[in-house]
């Protein structure tokens, strides 16, 4: 017989009644009922009931074990009795009787309850994560994670993908987000960075010659957290060469539905080659945001037209000055109290804005100061065009455009939230095209890249001699899931000439570009293909098919939200000895932070070893 188990806990059956068997696993629960012990002991597959009377050997020994001790049972398979059969378990028809027990580890108290579902404070939980582990919601998680990531491998193989590895040691770009550096021991002074994404290298692998590339890449960002961020992530990396925007849809989309259907566990997904493409532009007026969750049926609309000469002066005033008034529909609130509206005004204030104008609507009568003050003939006018009935309310966003548009998308979704509008049971996926190349920016007064500086401009060279730099679109797109985005992605510049005369205009000289990107300027100098990619959060995909609203969730050893890691005191104060080895000299507050570590490292071992010499009591 092995030395641990001849089944798991969730493999016997009633077809295994008066076999002996050995099984492995911890205490998962106890109950006593009267001289007769029943044990759940669980490991990683599931849950069998162990039995123990005043017969077995075993029960004086369980008796005294804590929960979540681990444990060796050999026993015998018995039929439960019919009342007591639980439906809920593959192993719900047996039990085992304990002859005897071996025990492989006490535990003593714990942080945490692991039969339970109570929740408890995330710095307990991430600092004896192993213990949460055992919990049955994140253990699922964790093993959902695994079948994603499986499934998504397989998918990309099957559509003619080769995964290769590029490296986690790289250089540091002046791009995109806070770099994590890491100090070199050979070159004095100089770093490393970890990768924010394989951007760069998965681009020379298209250079290289390879066609279809991808990896489930480690990726890092020194940035602030949020609840769908973390620090260390990873994402479906890919790359192809050759493609057109089309052709890169065609691609994943197949993949993500896929995926989405395996695990969906009922809900609805968006059929591959059927996820609509929605215009930046289009997707900031009518959802207030480039991630719209098109679960919400609500549309923002532009009625800026309507206040231009209005009775309601600080709209005019508004519209006057060159900016815009936006209306978030509230269907069927004709139940609902000025109560209603005046906290989704409060709410506006409260996240920063000024305010949110309001509109009641009761069996046709209008209601509140806007609609007293812009008359209401002007008001029918504004309803008749966005098709709203006699009992629907509307709010309202004023200001300069970018401001609008983003209270506009946060009272869309609140509204929705608050009016139980959202629909449940789907995944909704859609495309962001179209985004601006470039943007004007206000604080240094010059045109800047809007987004991704890489990617191709809608029309190449002829767009950038000859077009205004506001206007040109880029061929770049986002995947976004109820209102998540899940990656950013771009047809590539793969062109010198192209990209030079794009930092041109953004204020970069030829040589400020050859000195900050050389190894890829260079590269495309020498015989580059048209290609593109993207890169799919895989947390964020594994969070919304576990239905979590917390990244770390579904990581297995997550940072807290000060990036963190509590259960191995990560970031740690190092030693002088490796500070020099790096060539590193601290100073500040850094350096006292080092001393005040030493000093107590030193005092915990003069402590100890006090105690060591002390005479016994």
């Amino acid at each position: 017989m092995h030395a641990y188990r001849t089944h798991n806990c969730a493999a016997l059956t009633k077809a295994n009644v008066g076999d002996s068997v050995r099984l492995s696993g911890w205490v998962h629960n106890k109950r006593d009922h009267g001289g007769v012990l029943f044990v759940d002991l669980r490991d990683h597959y599931g849950i069998t009931q162990i039995v123990a009377d005043s017969d077995s050997e075993a029960l004086p020994v369980l008796e005294k074990l804590k929960l979540e001790s681990v444990v060796t049972i050999d026993g015998d398979v018995k039929a439960r009795d019919a009342e007591a059969v639980n439906a809920n378990l593959p192993t719900g028809e047996i039990e085992v009787f304990a002859r005897s027990i071996t025990v492989q580890s006490r535990a003593e108290e714990l942080p945490l309850i692991v039969n339970s579902a109570e929740d408890y404070p995330e710095d307990i939980r991430l600092k004896y994560r192993f213990v949460d582990l055992r919990r049955e919601r994140i253990h699922n998680n964790i093993m959902l994670r695994n079948k994603v990531i499986t499934s998504l491998r397989r998918r990309m193989t099957d559509q003619g993908f080769s995964e290769f590895q590029t490296p986690i040691l790289g250089a540091s770009s002046p791009e995109g987000a806070r770099d994590y550096l890491v100090p070199s021991r050979l070159h004095p002074g100089k770093f490393y960075a970890l990768p924010q994404a394989p951007q760069m290298f998965k681009q020379l692998l298209m250079v290289a010659g390879f066609d279809r590339y991808f990896q489930i890449a480690p990726c890092f960002r020194d940035e602030d957290l949020r609840a769908d961020r973390s620090p260390e992530f990873y994402q479906l990396d890919f790359e192809m060469s050759f493609v057109t925007q089309e052709d890169v849809f065609q691609a994943i989309e197949p993949v993500l539905a896929g995926v989405f259907e395996e695990f969906a566990n009922g809900k609805t997904v968006t059929p591959a080659g059927e996820f609509p493409r929605i215009p930046y532009a289009e997707a900031m007026l009518k959802y207030g945001t480039d991630k719209p969750d098109l679960r919400n049926p609500i549309e923002i609309a532009d009625v800026s037209s309507h206040f231009e000469k209005s009775g309601f002066g600080i709209f005019e005033k508004i519209v006057g000055s060159g900016g815009v008034v936006r209306a978030i529909p509230a269907p069927g609130t004709n139940e609902k109290s000025r109560k209603f509206f005046d906290e989704m005004n409060d709410w506006a204030r409260k996240e920063g804005f000024s305010g949110l104008g309001y509109v009641t609507r009761k069996q046709g009568e209008f209601g509140g100061p806007i609609a007293k003050n812009h008359g209401p003939d002007n008001m029918q006018r504004i309803y008749d065009e966005l098709g709203l009935g006699e009992n629907d309310g509307l709010f309202f966003a004023a200001g300069k455009e970018k401001d609008a548009a983003k209270l506009a998308g946060l009272a869309r979704t609140r509204t929705a939230e608050n009016l139980d509008l959202i629909e449940q049971g789907c995944f909704k996926f859609c495309w962001i095209v179209d985004f601006p190349m470039f943007e004007w920016d206000e604080e240094l007064k010059k045109v800047d890249f809007s987004h991704n500086p890489f990617s191709m401009p809608q029309g190449e060279m002829d767009a950038l001699e000859n077009t205004d730099p506001l206007e040109i679109k880029a061929w770049q797109y986002d995947i976004v899931c109820n209102g998540y985005e899940l990656s950013s992605g771009a047809i590539r510049n793969h062109r010198p000439d192209i990209m030079y005369k794009a930092f041109e205009i953004a204020g970069y000289s030829q040589e400020e570009v050859d000195a900050n990107f050389s190894g890829m300027i260079e590269a495309f100098k020498l015989g580059a293909p048209p290609h593109g990619g993207s890169a799919p959060g895989i947390d964020r995909i594994v969070m919304l098919l576990a239905d979590e609203p917390n990244i770390r969730e579904v990581i297995a050893f997550p940072l807290n939200q000060k990036a963190q890691d509590l259960m191995m005191g990560a970031p740690s104060v190092v030693s002088a000895k490796q500070l020099r080895d790096v060539h590193i000299r601290l100073s500040g507050e850094a350096l006292e932070t080092q001393k005040s570590a030493s000093d107590a490292e030193k005092a915990d071992m003069n402590s100890n070893a006090a105690t060591r010499d002390a005479p016994p009591a």
